[in-house]
């Protein structure tokens, strides 16, 4: 027995005839839109400028740089200014410190020749002088202030003046013979020359 032939429905010849079939020509215009949508794409990201804009825009850019150096050079100078005050200002105060010191120098003489005077040590007079002097010269200390060592020592014109020569052939040439006067010094400034005598 044979098979009968099965005849399609309806709908299924209008399935058949609804489905379009791919054509080679839509897909030469698909990619004419996208070249065109990109080459729209550039166009919008590029920049055109005009002969005036560009020198605007050179001579901004020369400015800004002129703004730059004006603005180093003035910090460079108030870092100076700032360093030369601050120094200045120390300068005053150690220049307010010696005169201050070398004002009761006076003092410190009067009493190492009172302690330097002949008499009796164990008397209590000369106890007290000695601890007042010995009490002035710590006081020194703290505040900074050291004795210039001159006897036995070259003669240093920065720190010594010389009032007197001496022959002597126990010592070399110009060596200080003998101190008159001690001689101070705040750090590395010079309260008070040492007044000395210098030998050959």
């Amino acid at each position: 027995m044979s098979e009968e032939t099965k005849q399609p429905t309806p709908e299924e010849v209008e399935e058949t005839q609804a489905v379009p079939e791919p054509s080679e020509e839509t897909a030469p215009e698909e990619e004419t839109e996208k070249s065109e949508k990109k080459s729209r794409k550039k166009k919008e990201k590029g920049y055109t400028f005009t002969r005036e804009q560009v020198e605007q825009m050179e001579l901004a850019a020369k400015q800004l740089e002129s703004v730059k150096d004006q603005f180093v050079r003035l910090t460079a100078e108030y870092e100076n200014y700032r360093k030369r005050t601050a120094k200045e200002k120390d300068s005053l105060y150690q220049d307010a410190r010696a005169d201050t010191i070398r004002e009761f120098l006076a003092v410190y003489d009067n009493l190492e020749r009172a302690c330097a005077t002949e008499g009796d040590d164990d008397s209590p007079h000369k106890k007290g002088l000695v601890m007042i002097f010995h009490q002035y010269q710590e006081i020194l200390k703290k505040l900074g202030v050291e004795e210039i060592e001159a006897q036995g020592q070259p003669f240093d014109p920065e720190t010594m003046n010389a009032v007197m020569h001496v022959d002597n052939e126990d010592l070399g040439e110009n060596v200080v013979a003998q101190v008159f006067q001690a001689g101070f010094r705040l750090g590395d400034k010079v309260v008070r020359h040492a007044i000395v005598q210098v030998a050959n």
